[in-house]
């Protein structure tokens, strides 16, 4: 496996390997850039089908978190890390602190947190062991915290601006939206969008977690295999990536897509393909930057979570502007939101050099 020469690689400044015999352990931390201060992204635990498999989902993740950190205005750099390994049977606290010694290892260029797989209750373990980890318990009003009800606040912000622009209205009431993914992020969304008089439809691989969903919020329960094609107004992605492709759509009936999973599109002309299909794709690293803002703002201390919930508030101007940009110069949402986080990437770096 040639890491330099994977399309994926796209310039990242480090790509480290960590394994602990005792503990099991076998991690990947990439970091992209430190532009704009040292790289913040969540550690992903999945059970990875092969090595090549998990290096090429950290590195797609890590780029991600350069442009989410970059477009939130935060002063971080991007970077991730995956744990191979399955969440529900390969968990243990030896595992997460041999985790954090791994961290600890990169001397703050890397701040770990929840992700996919993983917990507060994982990262406080990491924290035992190393002092560059967010996204932990915090006290009444203080900022932090678990950071998926965040997420889920940003990218339904980010859907009421999506609506507002394709359908032009300010509400959401009898709108149908398909939410692919009930977990930590997805089953918050839900909540919100049924409070606004959503009509909902739920799918998710885990049975009870799509029974508990459809049960509270009054939801319709769909295959997974057929969530992505429902005769829907919004489609929310909230599971794993690449979910948007040559194959899927052509099959997409919903108007709008706006959710929380990163990297939706298999490939960067698949933003296009949306586009020349009548669909308006809400950037994933631009709506679902609540998570991030969170753990940024824990991290460096100091912030209140009203001031969190604030910045939140933001993400659905970002969006309007990527909307507008690309209606104007006739481009992809993805394509315009790319260009718009390289650029300020690209004064970092002239900062850094000057």
């Amino acid at each position: 496996m040639d890491i330099f020469s994977m399309r994926e690689f796209d310039g990242h400044e480090r790509v480290v390997f960590g394994h602990d015999e005792e503990t099991g352990l076998r991690s990947i931390i990439a970091i992209h850039s430190t532009a704009l201060g040292p790289a913040a992204g969540g550690c992903r635990m999945w059970p990875y089908g092969s090595t090549s498999e998990a290096v090429t989902d950290v590195l797609r993740l890590s780029r991600g978190m350069s442009y989410k950190n970059a477009m939130a205005g935060l002063p971080f750099g991007g970077g991730k890390a995956v744990i191979i390994g399955d969440s529900r049977k390969a968990k243990s606290v030896e595992l997460f602190q041999a985790y954090g010694r791994f961290v600890g290892s990169l001397a703050g260029r890397y701040i770990t947190a929840e992700d996919v797989g993983t917990t507060t209750a994982d990262m406080e373990q990491v924290a035992r062991v190393t002092n560059f980890v967010s996204g932990l318990g915090r006290k009444p009003g203080e900022a932090g915290g678990d950071p998926a009800p965040k997420t889920a606040l940003g990218v339904f912000l980010g859907l009421k601006a999506a609506v507002k622009f394709r359908f032009g209205r300010s509400d959401l009431e009898g709108l149908r939206v398909a939410v692919q993914g009930v977990g930590g992020v997805g089953y918050h969304l839900c909540r919100l969008l049924t409070a606004e008089g959503v009509k909902l439809r739920i799918a998710d691989i885990r049975p009870a977690a799509a029974q508990r969903a459809s049960d509270e919020f009054d939801a319709v329960a769909v295959p997974v295999e057929s969530v992505l094609s429902e005769e829907v107004d919004v489609l929310a992605p909230c599971a794993l990536g690449a979910v948007f492709n040559a194959q899927s759509i052509p099959l997409i009936r919903a108007r709008v897509i706006a959710g929380a999973a990163n990297n939706q599109l298999a490939e960067e002309n698949d933003g296009t393909a949306l586009e020349l299909a009548g669909v308006l794709y809400a950037p994933d690293y631009v709506i679902n930057a609540g998570g991030i803002i969170s753990v940024a703002r824990e991290y460096n201390g100091g912030a209140t979570e009203a001031q969190v919930t604030s910045e939140i508030h933001g993400i659905p101007r970002r969006l309007m502007e990527i909307f507008e940009r690309a209606r104007r110069d006739g481009r992809a949402t993805n394509t315009v939101a790319d260009q718009m986080a390289q650029e300020r990437i690209g004064r970092g770096v002239a900062r850094l050099v000057a």
